[in-house]
This record gives C-alpha cells, structure tokens and sequence, in this order.
C-alpha cells in the first residue's frame, strides 16, 4: 500500500509535569510495546523527523506514509490555545481527504469534551477512545493488557511470515 508506518503518534509537546508522562509514554512505553514486543513501526515526531527537514512538509509526509493516526488526547492537548499542526493536519486526513483511521487514547479522564474542537468531538461520537489507566501502570506494560490489545483491535493487521 505504500506506506512506511503503522501509525503516527500525535501527543502535546509543552514541557510541562504531564507531558514529562506523556513522553515517557511516547518515547518509552509505546515503542517497548507496539514496535519491540507487536512488530509495528511507529512514527513519532522528535525521533523519526530529522533535524533540519521542513517540520510542516515532514510531519504531512509521514502521515500520508501512516496507516492510522494515534492522538493522545490530555488536558495539555485539549486546554491548549493554539492546535497543533500535525493534529490539524490529521484530522483533515481523516476526515477529509483519505480516510485514515483514528485512534484516539485517552491518557488521563478528560471528563466532558465540550472544549475539543468539533472534528475530535465526531471522532469519539462514532468510536469512542481508549483509556489509559495510569493506577494499573504495572499490567499496562503488558501487551496482553485489556489497554494494548484495544490498541491493537484497532490497528493494521500484522502479516508475519512464518
């Protein structure tokens, strides 16, 4: 199908104490599981786009190469005053322009999605998200998690050849 990746990661990027978890999550968790343990190929900004490569172009070129997209939704993501490119961008794939598939994982409770931008809110209208349950942290590190196999439910079929 022409494509590079299983799934791009959108997650907020400010420093702040929740994205310190939040990339722990991305940069640690997702990989150890998803790629080390499931043999998915992740796309994640930081690690994957390379210093000195055009962030806008890069970031629409590796979605285009995604089979589906990962959102992290936090607080920090939904509270934020300016939406993040890569979001604005794979939300207007999504829906829009090819339909690649959503998954939307839910790192802490977000409680009422009134604030999320009407795009998001469609999404979870129709699939709901994943939630992340941070007091199970141990079992969560587990691919046989009822979290990671949610996750893998909805993404790309692995084929291995045997």
């Amino acid at each position: 199908d022409g494509k590079i990746y299983d799934a791009y990661i959108i997650y907020p990027k400010n420093h702040t104490t929740e994205a310190n978890f939040v990339e722990y999550f991305v940069y640690q968790i997702m990989p150890d599981i998803l790629e080390n343990k499931c043999g998915y190929k992740l796309c994640i900004y930081g690690r994957d786009i390379y210093p000195g490569e055009d962030a806008a172009s890069a970031i629409e070129k590796r979605m285009q190469k995604s089979r589906r997209l990962i959102i992290l939704l936090t607080h920090e993501l939904i509270n934020s005053k300016e939406d993040a490119y890569d979001q604005h961008i794979a939300l207007y794939n999504a829906l829009i322009k090819n339909g690649t598939k959503v998954i939307l994982l839910e790192m802490e409770t977000v409680g009422a999605y009134g604030k999320l931008q009407e795009s998001l809110r469609f999404i979870i209208k129709q699939q709901g998200t994943i939630k992340w349950k941070e007091k199970d942290m141990v079992r969560q590190q587990s691919p046989n998690s009822k979290f990671w196999k949610q996750v893998r439910y909805h993404m790309p079929l692995r084929y291995r050849s045997s």
